[in-house]
């Protein structure tokens, strides 16, 4: 697990290689890849995903969740791959259920994300964590970071109680959190050795109440309990990522609202979006325990705009106003599926290009 300074990475999802049209439809991959065309497309795609990352000099790579199907958020089936593969659920979209009580563009935002319906016990089905990591890892001599969501918590908010034994969102997150369990245990036995929990749960106290805050604590200790120690361990809480738009009354007051919340959380290291509030926050890096890092993000993924190296440079030296270089990490924001992948590509040659001219400054070396 040795790193250069700043390791540089992604967010897990990454725009579909072009020729890639096939979609799992709520199937089990195993069931999707007995056609031929369908397994060799894919793992073509992942390989192809890779190598982007690669060309661009990325320390630590994600396989960019070519999983994820075509529906709708920009970040496609984010939330639908987990609901239809775990037994309890039914298969069809309803509304959001805070979505009356939603403001702004926020009202977008839910229609795009949804709700569905607990029907039944709450039960692991086909999630193949292990096996898509597998499936990743062979194609890169670089290290693959599983980036596993969206969470229990935020899972848990999409509901409706319609039949089951659950009744009510604290016990959903809490069951899911054992299916989430199951599934990191998976990769770890398959050698993964980076951990990324994507959750957005963590912003739901500002709407629900303080007293959430130790429930959200609570579901992502178990979520990532058993994890052994030389796994590294992380959690993003992005601003909502719905075509580039922000959840704006969920997320109200930034990571100021929060992180303080969290700081005690089993956790290694928190990823968090920066550079699309042009570092806004960034000072609260200072608060962090001195066990815990961040991977900062530098890449602003809800713009088309390609950021310049120097420019990608300056937001990572306001970083280091704060928190040591040896406990930072550099990445974009967010997913970058919603994007044009050539945007997406230049936007990681301008992340490593960044960090390179930090590194020189730091080590007085040759910019890698």
């Amino acid at each position: 697990m040795n790193q250069p300074l700043l390791p540089t990475t992604m967010v897990g999802s990454y725009p579909r290689p072009s020729w890639f049209h096939w979609q799992l439809e709520g199937r089990d991959v195993l069931e999707a890849f007995k056609v031929i065309h369908h397994k060799e497309a894919f793992e073509d795609a992942v390989r192809t995903v890779l190598q982007d990352q690669e060309l661009a000099g990325l320390d630590i790579l994600a396989d960019g969740q070519m999983w994820f199907d075509d529906y709708s958020m920009g970040i496609g089936s984010f939330l639908w791959y987990w609901l239809e593969r775990i037994s309890g659920f039914s298969n069809e979209k309803l509304p959001h259920p805070a979505q009356s009580h939603a403001k702004g563009t926020d009202v977008f935002a839910l229609d795009e994300a949804g709700g569905v319906a607990v029907v039944g016990p709450i039960e692991r089905g086909p999630i193949r964590m292990g096996h898509l990591y597998r499936i990743a890892q062979q194609n890169t001599q670089r290290p693959i970071k599983a980036c596993v969501g969206a969470g229990p918590v935020q899972l848990s908010t999409l509901a409706h109680f319609h039949g089951g034994p659950i009744g009510d969102r604290y016990e959903l997150a809490h069951a899911l959190s054992t299916v989430f369990q199951a599934e990191i245990r998976d990769l770890v036995s398959a050698g993964c050795q980076y951990v990324q929990l994507e959750d957005l749960g963590a912003w739901i106290p500002n709407l629900s109440g303080e007293q959430d805050f130790q429930w959200v604590c609570d579901v992502v200790n178990k979520t990532l309990e058993g994890i052994p120690e030389h796994v590294h361990t992380s959690w993003h809480f992005c601003l909502g990522n719905a075509w580039g738009n922000q959840m704006k009354g969920m997320t109200r007051g930034g990571y100021g609202s929060v992180l303080e919340q969290y700081l005690n959380v089993n956790v290694d290291q928190f990823v968090l979006d920066f550079a699309c509030r042009e570092m806004v926050d960034v000072a609260l890096l200072g608060q962090l325990p001195a066990n815990k890092g961040v991977a900062a993000g530098v890449i602003d993924v809800r713009t088309l705009e390609i950021e310049q190296p120097e420019q990608v440079a300056e937001r990572i030296r306001k970083v280091l106003e704060h928190i040591p270089a040896e406990r930072v990490w550099l990445t974009t924001d967010c997913g970058m599926k919603q994007l044009p992948r050539p945007c997406a590509v230049q936007k990681l040659h301008a992340l490593v290009q960044g960090a390179a001219i930090v590194r020189k400054e730091l080590t007085g070396g040759a910019a890698a």
